[in-house]
């Protein structure tokens, strides 16, 4: 298999990455053939995979255009991927060029590339740390170099809650970061699960089993369970919903929309 001059070194081109194959999904082309396989592979039991992932990224703008609207110009990205077109940073510094981000990895491709499109922009950072360690992330120097945690802060949690494992304990860290968070402080967050998807839950289920191959199996949890991570945090109408029913643009027409983007939940809360 042939390393692409962008790979970084020592990256293992045959392991297949959740965020490369979201970049696959998205359109993107800093991936590998392995990543290309496992996504396809996916696709074979839930053909709307790449639907979903946009539903997502629309979500993603429109929640940080709500936050700018709030008031809020600092983002916290964790768990951020490789940086397509629309990312954080170009959503945020559009509406408010004064708006900061921190974007957070722990794959060595994405941190890698969102260096170098990051590169000449002072309001932006992008640092190497894992969601499951929530104070490596706290007190990354590049996190706290460029966010004044005193003042309020949009959190994006989007799309990597569902690679949390239960062991892990993901609500403990979604707890140690609001607790660093100021009041007024948002939380964005989406979340797979077997509930929206337009398919029998077995055949979901195949998609689920081949990303047990990746380092970083789903976990699709209902709403109930994921309405526990906004605890701590009051609801912004409409709540907790389907990603396309999230404050739609005002063309929006339900019944026009793929049947897939209704799959999972996407909601934002405001910390008192």
């Amino acid at each position: 298999m042939e390393r692409p001059a962008w790979a970084p070194k020592g990256i293992d081109i045959s392991v297949p990455s959740v965020s490369r194959m979201y970049d696959f999904y998205l359109g993107g082309s800093h991936n590998f053939e392995v990543d290309r396989e496992t996504a396809r592979k996916a696709m074979e039991f839930v053909p709307g995979l790449p639907k979903i992932m946009q539903a997502n990224r629309a979500f993603m703008r429109r929640a940080v255009n709500y936050a700018i609207g709030s008031g809020v110009t600092q983002f916290l990205d964790i768990g951020s991927g490789i940086p397509t077109f629309g990312n954080v940073h170009e959503v945020a510094q559009a509406a408010h060029p004064g708006a900061r981000v921190a974007y957070v990895d722990h794959d060595p491709v994405a941190v890698a590339h969102s260096e170098a499109v990051l590169e000449g922009n002072e309001r932006a950072v992008i640092a190497a740390a894992d969601l499951r360690e929530p104070g490596d992330i706290l007190e990354h120097p590049g996190v706290r170099g460029l966010l004044d945690l005193d003042e309020p802060v949009a959190l994006l949690l989007v799309a990597v809650l569902h690679f949390v494992e239960d062991a892990d304990d993901p609500c403990a860290a979604v707890t140690e970061l609001r607790e660093a968070l100021a009041p007024g402080s948002l939380l964005v967050l989406t979340h797979a699960s077997y509930e929206g998807v337009p398919l029998p839950a077995e055949e979901t289920g195949g998609a689920v089993g081949v990303y047990r191959d990746t380092r970083n199996p789903v976990i699709l949890r209902s709403r109930a369970e994921i309405s526990r991570f906004f605890e701590g945090y009051e609801m912004v109408e409409p709540g907790l919903v389907s990603m396309p029913d999230w404050r739609p643009d005002s063309a929006y027409v339900p019944a026009q929309e793929d049947p897939y983007a209704f799959s999972g939940f996407g909601g934002v809360g405001r910390k008192a």
